[in-house]
């Protein structure tokens, strides 16, 4: 089955170094992209820009294209668009908005709930905070319900760049904002961050909708693998939208979980158990990501 993945490009990989544990570095993380017939992945960090450690990775393993991002929390300003530019110059080709630092993010892995397990980016909140260090959480929409001046001038970087938007762990209200004014600004890619993670689930006819502004959904094998969502829901969510506006990474990197082209290939196995064709299921791993890329 390794023909479901072969060219494929997983846009959410995280992979050290890094402030987390990982599982593997970018130098075994190339090896591996080779070795399973993949293109490339994009290096997701919660807290640094990674478009110089791509650049590197790209020239010493030509036959693995690695992606450089940005995502905007804290640790970059949250809602910089200085930092935006500055990393699209340097070669950045996604731009997450918050995800640790989310104000929404935040209110749902703090809630209190005893049962619910923290992530992994949970504990380094809690020793800052132990250490007297407050770290700014983060909202996009003033108290009027508008988007913030800060987010308006991101958006004119992207468009700009011609980069990828992804929505990160942001609340409903604001992911709909963002993805309007997006398209009203041309942005012409957008991708809707793991739509069926618990803290930014969204219904088959909300996603309808985010697709009719030209955004594609994310589907991430940590969340079903994890046991966060039933794999009956994701298959039905995606039967539902349709393979021409979903992608499919992975989210991993986590020590004690899968490489994440073991877990992409996983994941191409499993939908093509419930009925996707190759050709359904290469086009969210590798047409879909190739036109988000830009190639």
């Amino acid at each position: 089955m390794k023909r479901l993945i072969e060219g494929a490009y997983d846009l959410h990989v995280h992979s050290a170094p890094d402030i987390l544990p990982r599982k593997m570095d970018d130098i075994e993380m190339a090896n591996r992209i080779v070795d399973s017939g993949m293109a490339g992945y994009a290096i997701k960090s919660h807290y640094f820009v990674t478009a110089e450690r791509a650049t590197l990775m790209n020239k010493l393993f030509p036959n693995c294209h690695t992606i450089g991002t940005i995502t905007l929390n804290s640790s970059v300003g949250g809602i910089n668009p200085t930092a935006v530019e500055m990393a699209a110059r340097a070669g950045a080709k996604l731009v997450w908005f918050p995800t640790t630092d989310s104000v929404h993010e935040q209110a749902h892995v703090f809630s209190g709930n005893p049962n619910q397990k923290m992530p992994y980016w949970a504990k380094i909140m809690l020793d800052m905070k132990s250490d007297g260090i407050k770290i700014p959480t983060i909202s996009l929409l003033n108290e009027d319900q508008t988007l913030k001046k800060e987010v308006l001038d991101v958006l004119s970087v992207i468009a700009k760049h011609d980069i990828i938007l992804a929505t990160g762990h942001c609340s409903h209200e604001e992911t709909f904002a963002l993805v309007k004014e997006a398209h009203s600004r041309g942005v012409k890619k957008i991708i809707i961050t793991h739509v069926d993670f618990p803290s930014t689930f969204y219904s088959v006819e909300q996603q309808k909708e985010l697709v009719s502004y030209g955004a594609y959904m994310e589907h991430c094998y940590t969340t079903f693998a994890t046991g966060k969502v039933d794999f009956k829901v994701t298959v039905e969510q995606i039967k539902a939208i349709g393979p021409d506006h979903v992608v499919l990474g992975t989210d991993l990197g986590q020590p004690t979980a899968l490489y994440p082209d073991e877990g992409l290939l996983e994941f191409a196995t499993l939908l093509y158990n419930e009925g996707f064709t190759e050709e359904e299921i290469r086009k969210m791993t590798v047409d879909n990501n190739r036109f988000l890329l830009g190639l």
